[in-house]
């Protein structure tokens, strides 16, 4: 048993000490030079860097999906209540399947269950094409179509991180999750700008028709390489079923440091979550700067920029490590930036402060998703992540009540400054909360990773 973390599994294995051991150090504490690990390993990584640049391809192909599809459903129902579907549909598969789905990453080929996923996205995409091309849409159809894509990506999301974590082992684990996330971000900021450029020069058929072309790469990449998500494992694969994920969970629950940086995620997703994002083009108006559409399209820019800007930053000076107070330390510079956002009058000031909490909300999730892994007993790998999923993902959905609903009544700009203040409180409770349990175990808070997991054959 770990004594940091309680975790029956976890037992100690020298080669996974020293990665394991900065998740617990002290925050003004220098980590051991001896194995730190390189700068965009994971992109020095053979196999691992056509998986990054694959993965970022297909969250490029999700967002020109989106914009593409949410322009046809509005221009042919006008239904704000399928608008709120949206997103509903699309985060809600997170919250209440990332767990079953990571209980499949955990037993199956993690290759054919992230290329399930892709066939899912492609058999969407050509099914709106062909709704499209024949001019028969209804709405029962786009809501059918609208939650098979939300499963797609909640199914795609355990394996994937199970992929990185086989790929580079626990020493460089922290630059594949960054990269990984850096490399996502890409995709989420570049999506929009493709995504219109094919609905302007080929029209919403062939654009949509087209997108499926994005998805091919990391389905093909799947069938080449060896690594399967479990080439490191050494124990017997669990089985898939209700009382092993109730068990999970209290595994899970006896963590406070697992517990912690699952809350972290659910605060950010929960307060601010994508409801930024939505409510841009309100405090474009607000802010005044020049015309509404460009003030609009640069403020989109500057949210997306950050994460980019972050993960490379962060990648290539190693500032952040993958500590636990650097992830409360980050959430809570998320919150802060905010609520500073929701109250500015000043354009310039808003483009600076949406870059920093781009930085500090990727560096937040990057750092998270890390511990995590780290932390998570090699046979519970994938549900300990799918637990971490429904926090991080499907809790965005309450976003839209958080500061949609509630701006409703008191203002966006109101209301997101309250749920980024409850963000930030939540954030110094979380923290407290880990500090308390790794005093109550020990108190030095070191992790271990599994012994059954080593490095893979040849």
């Amino acid at each position: 048993m770990c004594a940091a973390c309680g975790i029956p599994t976890h037992i100690s294995e020298p080669e996974a000490t020293a990665p394991a051991a900065e998740l617990a150090a002290p925050s003004g504490a220098a980590p051991p030079p001896a194995n730190t690990s390189r700068r965009f390993a994971a992109l020095r990584n053979r196999d691992c860097r056509p998986y990054l640049l694959g993965s970022m391809l297909a969250m490029m192909a999700d967002n020109i999906e989106h914009v593409i599809t949410y322009w046809v459903l509005w221009q042919t129902f006008h239904s704000p209540v399928l608008t709120g579907f949206q997103v509903i549909s699309h985060w809600v598969p997170f919250l209440l399947l990332s767990m079953w789905f990571g209980s499949l990453a955990d037993r199956y080929d993690c290759r054919r269950v992230i290329q399930v996923a892709q066939v899912v996205f492609m058999g969407v995409s050509a099914a709106w094409g062909i709704l499209f091309l024949t001019g028969s849409l209804h709405m029962w159809e786009a809501c059918v179509l609208l939650v098979l894509h939300g499963l797609a990506g909640s199914l795609w999301g355990p394996g994937e991180q199970l992929m990185l974590h086989d790929f580079v082992g626990p020493s460089e684990l922290p630059s594949a999750v960054r990269l990984n996330a850096t490399f996502r971000s890409l995709g989420v900021l570049f999506g929009p700008v493709i995504g219109s450029a094919l609905l302007l020069g080929l029209g919403p058929t062939a654009g949509i028709f087209a997108n499926i072309a994005f998805y091919l790469p990391l389905t093909f990449f799947l069938f080449r390489t060896k690594f399967t998500g479990h080439t490191r494992d050494r124990h017997s694969r669990p089985r898939v079923g209700a009382i092993e994920s109730l068990r999970v969970l209290r595994e899970v629950g006896s963590n406070p440091t697992l517990v912690s940086m699952i809350i972290l995620a659910g605060l950010g997703s929960f307060f601010v979550g994508s409801s930024m994002q939505s409510s841009m083009p309100i405090f474009a108006h607000d802010l005044g700067a020049g015309a509404v559409g460009t003030a609009y399209g640069v403020l989109l820019f500057a949210n997306g920029a950050g994460g980019v800007i972050g993960g490379i930053v962060l990648e290539a000076t190693g500032w952040v490590r993958p500590h636990v107070a650097a992830a409360v330390l980050s959430t809570a510079l998320y919150g802060v930036t905010s609520i500073l956002f929701a109250l500015t009058t000043s354009y310039p000031l808003a483009l600076a402060l949406l870059l920093i909490g781009g930085v500090a909300n990727l560096a937040s999730m990057s750092i998270g998703q890390t511990v995590v892994q780290l932390l998570a007993p090699a046979a519970d790998r994938g549900r300990v992540l799918g637990v971490y999923g429904m926090s991080a993902n499907g809790l965005r959905a309450g976003s839209g009540f958080t500061v949609g609903i509630l701006g409703a009544a008191i203002g966006v700009r109101t209301s997101l400054a309250y749920s980024a203040t409850a963000l930030c409180l939540g954030t110094a409770a979380a923290g407290l909360h880990a500090l308390r349990g790794a005093r109550a175990t020990g108190g030095s808070g070191t992790v271990r990773a599994d012994r059954r997991e080593t490095a893979p054959g040849p």
